[in-house]
């Protein structure tokens, strides 16, 4: 299937690893210039150069997107690099798990006001754009009462609600706003491979909760993401796409 990326301009928080980093991948492959930001100003570089040889425009900087001015800045140089901003998107989350009030500064500032400043900075741009739109990554925790934190959870949630609203009221701007769902993703630097590290038994219990018999890997989520925000799913708007392998029971109505 022809997605309909070459040309577009994307920008991506949190593309140097895991599900991020894929989705950057993906792009590329697929014609798009990509803008990324992470906190490791190495693995920001070292992804900038492999981005580079795929023949597309890339922008890349280190910052802590809690930062809103780093991150407003970041958008800015994007949309300067590249020459503007089709697609964004959201991908950074605090990973707050704890049951303490730590844990609820961090999932709002990192995965809430990261996501709505990511967005309101890129707006000028997509409003420009011929093929604009929005990806959000939230998670299953969202939907369902699990073993994450209570921040975690209602932090998730509250993103699927802001995309569905955010949705709505860009329609007529013909920009489209989804979200992704991941059940338990499993990548190199990730959560779930620090678990099987340092907590086997938890590991060994959640994974046996996945009736695949495995998690998701970070390409099988990423490739979710990008279908959602190219051209390809010209009609796609207001959605949560979830990706679990059957994870969760919930009926999605």
């Amino acid at each position: 299937m022809e997605l309909g990326l070459k040309g577009l301009r994307a920008i991506v928080t949190g593309g140097s690893k895991g599900i991020g980093r894929r989705c950057a991948d993906i792009l590329a492959a697929e014609g798009a210039s990509v803008g990324i930001c992470a906190r490791n100003a190495a693995e920001v570089e070292e992804t900038v150069v492999a981005l580079k040889g795929q023949g597309v425009g890339v922008f890349g900087k280190a910052l802590d997107v809690v930062d809103k001015a780093a991150l407003e800045d970041w958008v800015k140089a994007s949309a300067a690099a590249l020459g503007g901003i089709d697609i964004v998107v959201a991908n950074v989350s605090a990973l707050a798990v704890s049951d303490d009030e730590d844990a609820w500064h961090k999932q709002f500032e990192t995965d809430m006001l990261h996501t709505v400043r990511t967005v309101n900075a890129a707006l000028p741009w997509l409003e420009k754009s011929k093929a604009p739109s929005i990806t959000v990554i939230s998670s299953v925790s969202g939907r369902e009462i699990d073993f994450t934190g209570p921040a975690y959870g209602a932090i998730k949630a509250a993103l699927i609600h802001y995309t569905h609203g955010l949705a709505y009221k860009l329609a007529p701007k013909m920009i489209r706003v989804n979200s992704v769902s991941p059940g338990n993703t499993y990548f190199d630097g990730g959560i779930w491979q620090s678990i099987e590290r340092n907590n086997p038994d938890f590991f060994k219990q959640a994974l046996a909760l996945n009736p695949t018999g495995r998690m998701a890997t970070a390409e099988e989520v990423a490739r979710g993401v990008v279908f959602l925000a190219s051209p390809a799913s010209s009609f796609t708007t207001g959605t949560n796409l979830v990706i679990d392998g059957a994870l969760t029971k919930g009926v999605q109505f």
